[in-house]
């Protein structure tokens, strides 16, 4: 497993321990942030942005953001072995607090502000340009993921293997699969939707400087 583009590219990453840790295909990845940049290309890319890592695992998808420019990247996983692996993998590359940090705590929980893990973690006041999340396939908690998400206007990378439910006010940027990956760009913003690719419901508010 390798960064794929940017500044850190080419540069490998561990893995965590243990067979539940499901890490995204150097195959995959590459696709995924093809579509996400381009998405972004109005805005300059992930130039800048601030990004939040769900379900983190190696940190892979946060690591490649920070290698295309991210300005800060927040790690989330529960797992123990998760987080030591993200924190190995950000200080061989030279990734120190001023661009990142990790948290040990459940997603869903997380978002809604409750539960900060161990040593704190509370969600930033200022939220984030882009969202990562590539839970277990298992994870069926969409719908209250985006919800919570909602307030803060982002960009949401969804990895899964079947096209996931939405709730009311979110929309299909793209979607695209790889082998037995879907993965699905979502906005609450209706103008950034495609024809035909509309979730249910009303546009969100979004949020300035937000994608």
């Amino acid at each position: 497993m390798r960064v794929i583009a940017g500044e850190k590219g080419g540069r490998r990453l561990v893995a965590p321990a243990g067979l539940r840790t499901r890490p995204t295909s150097d195959r995959v990845r590459e696709a995924a942030f093809s579509m996400l940049e381009s998405a972004l290309a109005n805005k300059g890319g992930l130039a800048g942005a601030v990004v939040w890592d769900l379900f983190a695992g190696s940190g892979a998808l946060g690591i490649e953001a920070l290698s295309r420019g991210a300005a800060y990247v927040t790690f989330v996983d529960q797992a123990h072995g998760a987080v030591s692996a993200v924190k190995e993998n950000l200080a061989k590359l030279g990734y120190g607090p001023e661009r990142s940090s990790v948290v040990c705590a459940e997603a869903l929980r997380w978002v809604h502000g409750l539960d900060e893990g161990p040593g704190g973690g509370a969600v930033p006041a200022r939220g984030a340009d882009v969202v990562l999340a590539d839970p277990p396939y298992a994870w069926r908690s969409w719908p209250a993921l985006l919800r919570a998400l909602y307030p803060f206007g982002a960009l949401v990378m969804m990895e899964t293997d079947s096209e996931p439910a939405l709730p009311e006010g979110w929309f299909v940027h793209r979607s695209r699969r790889h082998g037995g990956t879907l993965v699905t760009l979502t906005t609450c913003d209706a103008s950034q939707s495609r024809p035909g690719q509309a979730g249910p419901g009303q546009p969100g508010p979004g949020r300035s400087g937000g994608p």
